[in-house]
């Protein structure tokens, strides 16, 4: 295996198990929801966290069909974060299409969001395991509060590297951890198995999210699926940021912190260069690759197989998206 569309045929036939289990299961009396479900499944997206679901599953042995279930579940919840996480941010486009919140306003898709939150939690009962069920809320509470961690962060230029690896880790990382750690129940796995696994999860998923982060800097609307710099325009501290405020002159900094409270998009340029002259983008990619290695050895106990290495792959493909 060389790419993601290699890992994607290796399990083939489970991804299209979930896609159309994830169709299934999203159909509604009320006609809005089949809209607006439609809508957004139909974008598309790489569907990264069903696929961690499905190929764990299968490097742990797992035979039964309880692991499509699961991975529709986290593909709904993900689904749900990001249509309210578009109306937050009054993001326009997501995945190069335009969101929900554009089409049919904020009600709707706040609405929508819930239905599809509360039908992610009325499917994760199926397979009858408190555990997984402690899982999954542990990890939606996460992310309601890595949300608001990030709103409250927003424009913060005292914020350390560390105050926003708690951000991604319970905004991002967490589902990632839960997508692993559900795999792992479901195959059975003893306990030391299962946290190697959800250390797995969480440290790809906080590897995944500082390059998603470095590629609102050096990416372009057609790759990205969005504006470039939305997030300076938001006020979003992300490592790129922080690690230019620790490391320049006095004179850059106040220039840096300037176009920072001004939400200044238009001044990109002028911190593309600041980057450059710092290190930053450099230091983030590194701090991406550090930490997906991290998870490449959380692997080491799994038995010899093509899933194994597919996970590992996946490792590697998540950082070199910013090559």
């Amino acid at each position: 295996m060389q790419n993601f569309s290699d890992i994607q045929n290796l399990v083939r036939e489970d991804l299209k198990a979930v896609d159309d289990l994830l169709i299934n299961r999203l159909e509604s009396e009320v006609a809005l929801i089949n809209q607006v479900s439609s809508y957004i499944i139909n974008a598309g997206g790489k569907r990264i966290r069903p696929l961690l679901v499905v190929l764990m599953s299968r490097a742990l042995g797992y035979q039964g069909i309880n692991h499509h279930v699961m991975a529709v579940v986290i593909e709904l919840i993900h689904t749900a974060t990001l249509i309210h996480d578009d109306i937050v941010d009054e993001s326009e486009v997501r995945r190069g299409t335009e969101t929900p919140n554009q089409v049919w306003g904020n009600a709707a898709s706040v609405l929508v969001g819930d239905f599809i939150y509360s039908r992610a939690f009325e499917i994760m009962v199926e397979p009858n395991s408190m555990e997984i069920m402690k899982v999954l809320s542990k990890a939606t509470n996460a992310i309601a509060e890595g949300e608001v961690l990030q709103l409250l962060n927003i424009g913060n230029k005292e914020l350390k590297e560390a105050d926003y690896l708690k951000v991604i880790e319970k905004k991002t990382a967490c589902l990632f951890q839960a997508a692993t750690q559900i795999a792992a129940i479901i195959s059975d796995s003893d306990s030391s198995i299962e946290n190697q696994m959800k250390s797995f999860g969480l440290n790809l998923g906080n590897a995944f999210q500082i390059v998603d982060d470095v590629l609102d800097y050096q990416s372009n609307e057609e790759l990205l699926g969005k504006r470039i710099g939305d997030d300076l325009s938001e006020g979003k501290m992300t490592l790129p940021l922080i690690h230019s405020l620790s490391n320049s002159s006095k004179a850059t900094n106040k220039k840096l912190r300037d176009i920072i409270s001004n939400n200044n998009v238009e001044e990109i340029d002028t911190v593309l260069e600041i980057f450059q002259e710092t290190g930053s983008i450099d230091y983030t990619i590194n701090r991406a690759k550090e930490i997906s290695e991290k998870a490449k050895q959380c692997l080491v106990n799994l038995n010899e197989s093509a899933y194994k290495n597919a996970l590992s792959l996946l490792c590697d493909i998540s950082v070199e998206r910013i090559s």
